[in-house]
């Protein structure tokens, strides 16, 4: 479960067997989760967060992409 970028007390990883899926980043606060897709960001799940703090996270999501994107390409470019 690569950590790629933790931020305010948020956690953003993805696990390491998800890589037949499209490209995304899990968050974690506390026992909130929420997944976003990459490419285009969007959200894919939530559970716990209140919208405004979601709309924050699809904010340090979109800013942090390309950093979120790179981890995922190099972590799954030798899986099948």
């Amino acid at each position: 479960m690569p950590t790629v970028l933790r931020v305010s007390g948020f956690r953003f990883f993805f696990y390491s067997l998800e890589g037949a899926e499209p490209a995304h980043i899990h968050v974690e606060h506390g026992d909130y989760v929420a997944k976003f897709w990459l490419e285009p960001v969007s959200l894919a799940a939530s559970r716990g967060f209140r919208s405004h703090e979601l709309t924050r996270l699809r904010a340090l999501v979109i800013e942090h992409r390309s950093r979120f994107l790179e981890a995922w390409n190099a972590h799954f470019s030798g899986q099948a």
